[in-house]
């Protein structure tokens, strides 16, 4: 997690399109004193959850088909969740290795009671069979030896993922740098870390290590909240809803950008009030703002990573 944010901020410092605004860090910071209103992980019961293995494996298949949904505007996050949810209540073996192997783009369709295809539908399909091929090779099938081999360590996890299963290794280069965001594999980590209230499954010693979850939602928040300024330039882009190329230096910027910001954000909030905030829970919080922010514009990325 330290390459995710030392490479993050510096992007930040070298950034041309993209401003973290201190003051406005500052403001923010003051405005919630230092206490963040708390965000129930499992919100609306859209997620499967029955305290065992069965539920890392589930999470495991969200996490390697979260992202991509603007394309489709009825399409969101809920859809994903609660598909699974109810496919895998209705058959215990839906996410197994080898059945995971074998979707193809009608059948995840199916799964998901989605009544057309589904955003980079291919891309979906590919990283479940991926997931299900390395699960059978490495893992006995189940996601939960993954979690059991690092030992209560998310920084493992996330290592261990990003290591076994390229779908989720999420980096790109900027201006000659390598770039670290690894949104997905540390979405699971904190998944279970808030599935299973930091006990069991969702154990780590070192759940502070964790980075936000650079999308689309959060960039947008933190601009509205005043935190990140944007170039005239890639306003209007955005404004006008123009997609910007995954791996762009605008697209790196906003991400990495939003990671910096926050990782500032938790320094201000401990010096002002003694408190240590994790950053999976200030995401969590800036992430439930703008899913009620109807009206807010994000940046469109066709990306697999987010």
């Amino acid at each position: 997690m330290e390459e995710v944010r030392s490479s993050s901020a510096w992007v930040a410092t070298h950034a041309s399109h993209v401003v973290v605004d201190s003051s406005g860090i500052e403001k923010v910071v003051d405005t919630i004193e230092g206490s963040i209103p708390k965000i129930e992980w499992n919100h609306e019961g859209i997620h499967y959850f029955d305290n065992g293995p069965l539920t890392v494996q589930y999470l495991f298949v969200l996490d390697a088909l979260n992202f991509c949904f603007w394309p489709d505007k009825d399409l969101n996050y809920d859809n994903l969740a609660s598909g699974l949810k109810e496919a895998v209540e209705k058959d215990k073996s839906v996410f197994d290795a080898d059945r995971l192997q074998k979707y193809t783009g009608p059948q995840l369709r199916e799964l998901l009671k989605w009544p057309r295809p589904l955003p980079l539908e291919d891309e979906r399909v590919r990283l479940l069979h991926e997931v299900g091929k390395e699960l059978e090779r490495n893992f006995g099938g189940k996601a939960v030896n993954i979690v059991e081999s690092c030992g209560k360590s998310a920084v493992s996890l996330v290592a261990t993922i990003t290591r076994h299963f390229p779908g989720f290794r999420d980096h790109s280069v900027y201006k000659g740098h390598q770039v670290f965001l690894y949104k997905r594999a540390q979405i699971f980590a904190a998944d279970l870390w808030g599935a299973y209230k930091g006990q069991g499954y969702g154990e780590f010693n070192d759940i502070g290590s964790i980075t936000i979850f650079a999308d689309y939602i959060v960039p947008a928040v933190l601009k509205k909240l005043g935190v990140l300024k944007y170039s005239s330039t890639l306003s209007s882009i955005i404004e006008a809803n123009n997609e910007i190329g995954s791996g762009t230096e605008e697209e790196v910027e906003l991400r990495a950008c939003s990671i910096y910001a926050v990782e500032k954000m938790r320094e201000l909030i401990k010096i002002k009030s003694g408190k240590q905030v994790l950053s999976v829970e200030l995401d969590l919080w800036l992430w439930s703002y703008g899913i009620q922010c109807p009206s807010l514009q994000h940046h469109r990325t066709l990306s697999i990573y987010y």
